[in-house]
């Protein structure tokens, strides 16, 4: 046994061909991707949080509508309470000016409201969700790419072996293990990328859950002109 030979991930840089170094791009700008995205998305959620939190304080706090109104002006338009509410109250100061003059403007002012106060929730929904599909495909795929890649390493140390007829354990056990590595670079990159989505995927269902009960509120709010105020905080 050659006692100067290494084994490693130097050694597997080394020794791979440019597809073999392809997988391991692919997995290093997978990996960049996801913690891009996994980071980028905790801050504006910890962020977001604290606006809610503000907002709605302030929001129920108001003595009146018009000085309810004040703070939704005041508000950080990428709030989605804040947006919810001033789209609301938009559309109810619109249908009270205007009535229905349009297709979409069609029937009784309840459902109109009830129109532009689901339009607010799905876009904030749409926003919400953009960037998880990205952790989804890289939570998926990529322990097939990391394993594509020990596929192709041991492929290349048993055609080696065979070339120069060096059939002993260390002569195989080095490059096989080498390839091995390809796998678990595979699973480094996916398991977080999954754990991220399935947190950031709740994260959403419990923000749903109270946008629901926040437009349920200012439904009544504005036509009623009395709030149930039911989870609304």
């Amino acid at each position: 046994m050659d006692s100067s030979q290494t084994y490693g991930f130097a050694a597997l840089l080394a020794q791979s061909d440019g597809i073999g170094r392809s997988a391991l791009l692919v997995l290093l700008l997978m990996s960049l991707a996801s913690w891009y995205l996994i980071i980028s998305k905790m801050i504006q959620a910890l962020a977001a949080g604290r606006r809610s939190g503000r907002f709605l304080a302030e929001f129920w706090a108001a003595p009146t509508l018009e000085a309810g109104a004040a703070r939704v002006g005041e508000g950080d338009p990428t709030d989605p309470f804040s947006s919810i509410a001033a789209s609301a109250l938009r559309a109810a100061d619109h249908y009270s000016e205007h009535g229905a003059r349009r297709l979409d403007e069609a029937g009784s002012a309840h459902e109109f409201l009830t129109r532009a106060i689901r339009s607010a929730i799905a876009e904030h929904k749409l926003r919400a969700e953009s960037g998880l599909s990205i952790l989804a495909s890289v939570g998926a795929t990529a322990p097939f790419v990391g394993l594509f890649g020990t596929v192709w390493g041991v492929y290349h140390a048993l055609v080696n072996i065979g070339m120069t007829g060096q059939g002993t354990l260390d002569k195989v056990a080095g490059p096989v293990g080498e390839a091995l590595i390809m796998t678990a670079l595979g699973l480094v990159v996916a398991i977080p990328a999954v754990l991220a989505y399935n947190g950031f995927m709740r994260g959403n269902q419990l923000m749903s859950a109270r946008l629901d009960a926040f437009a349920h509120d200012l439904f009544a709010l504005l036509t009623t002109g009395a709030s149930l105020k039911n989870g609304a905080r």
